[in-house]
């Protein structure tokens, strides 16, 4: 059946383009849901393409992309100039003035409005976004992921702006697969309501009516680096596992659950304070924020009575979303988990889960030192800000995601990716 509908969309596709406008606005006046790839005429429409008028569209991205020093070197003069940087600014009252209408939203900046294959049809994935700041950089990110099929928990830090609030609910209340999470909290770095944001979200994915298969949390400053078919086809070859960080911890790290810490005046602060250890005698492990992780080992964060004993203990933790995730991995009986012996330890480079470039770990490649090349963005707070220079070589990483991004500071490597990942995503289903 599937066979047959692709052909007969082939043979639309060679329909003349002129067709295109009409069916555009019929599109206008349909619902915005109970989209079918049977109705497309073209693909045309979804591309990205110089005519949209971005600032950044000056740049040569087929050669950065193949890493062609005079074209990087041209995107990074350019994104030093004040003219340059102004105008790829995006104002929050941008998103909340243009999201009163959805579906010309939705058409202008070319949301893909249909599964792209049966394959990714039967495949949903579940999205936990993480955002308190940079309206564009999240809208951008979402674009750039978003498949019907799939569904997305968004929580916005409670101390955000109002703009930040009122334009990401407004673009939330375009789509019927997103949505604002039931329960927001006051994130404050390194201390336990970072997990309970990943947590809120996580009941409410678990608990929606879409039978997703596999959970990713991503931040607002993330990118994808693999289209949504590439994400299902490398998910399917878990065959059923994990990937996140999870490796033995570092002696110079386990201060920060053996004494209690409290949050003051919005920030966290050690005690003298001894802590017990850890319930059930569960080895701590070493990880990072970010997973990528089945329906089976959400159940288990849920519903599991020793991974609640767990977490109750490392609420008064240090930066705990740094091993929660990594030590769950490590329980018998969660679905998808590894034994905890160091054998089975995985490094952020060997998971798939996100691609970080820490300034201590940089160097030539002729360094023993060095894990991967020097940045070619900035650096905020020791982790690269990809630049333009960045991408031939994430490109040609294993993983999913990547982090940072930031329009504001390094805006052609966003604009450069996204029209890489959108252009591959089309030519994968002809």
């Amino acid at each position: 059946m599937w066979r047959l509908k692709r052909r007969w969309v082939q043979l639309l596709l060679k329909l003349t383009v002129g067709l295109v406008s009409l069916w555009m606005l019929a599109l206008l006046s349909r619902p915005k849901t109970g989209w079918d790839p049977a109705y497309i005429l073209s693909y045309s429409w979804l591309e990205y393409t110089d005519a949209d008028g971005a600032p950044e569209r000056v740049c040569n991205c087929s050669a950065i992309l193949q890493g062609e020093m005079d074209a990087v070197e041209e995107a990074k003069i350019l994104s030093i100039t004040k003219a340059f940087r102004k105008s790829v600014q995006v104002p929050d009252e941008y998103y909340i003035n243009e999201t009163q209408d959805c579906r010309k939203f939705m058409i202008r900046r070319k949301y893909i409005p249909f599964p792209l294959s049966q394959e990714e049809e039967e495949f949903p994935l579940a999205y936990s976004m993480v955002v308190h700041h940079k309206v564009q950089n999240f809208e951008r990110l979402l674009r750039a992921i978003y498949a019907p099929q799939n569904i997305y928990c968004v929580h916005v830090d409670k101390k955000a702006k109002p703009s930040v609030f009122a334009a990401i609910s407004g673009i939330t209340s375009c789509f019927p697969n997103v949505f604002l999470v039931s329960r927001a909290v006051d994130v404050v770095y390194a201390a336990w309501p970072r997990v309970q944001a990943d947590l809120n979200c996580m009941a409410d994915l678990y608990n929606s009516s879409t039978k997703w298969k596999y959970f990713i949390n991503l931040c607002g400053q993330d990118f994808p680096l693999k289209t949504n078919l590439e994400i299902v086809r490398m998910l399917h070859s878990l065959r059923g596992g994990n990937s996140l960080e999870s490796e033995q911890i570092a002696g110079g790290k386990k201060w920060r659950m053996s004494k209690v810490h409290q949050i003051i005046d919005g920030k966290i602060q050690g005690t003298n304070e001894r802590k017990e250890p850890p319930p059930f005698n569960l080895p701590i492990l070493s990880g990072n924020a970010y997973m990528v992780v089945n329906r089976g080992y959400v159940r288990s964060v849920l519903e599991d009575k020793r991974i609640q004993a767990l977490m109750e203990w490392a609420k008064d933790t240090y930066s705990p979303d740094e091993f929660i995730w990594a030590t769950i991995q490590r329980i018998s009986g969660v679905p998808g988990s590894t034994w905890p012996n160091s054998k089975y330890d995985i490094t952020d480079i060997n998971a798939i889960a996100r691609l970080v470039k820490w300034q201590w770990h940089e160097g030539s490649q002729s360094s023993l030192q060095a894990v991967y090349p020097e940045c070619q963005g900035s650096h905020v707070r020791a982790v690269c800000v990809y630049g333009a220079g960045d991408l031939k070589w994430i490109l040609e990483q294993h993983h999913l995601f990547a982090n940072k991004f930031d329009t504001d500071i390094e805006p052609i490597a966003v604009y450069c990716l996204e029209k890489y990942l959108r252009q591959k995503a089309l030519a994968e289903i002809h």
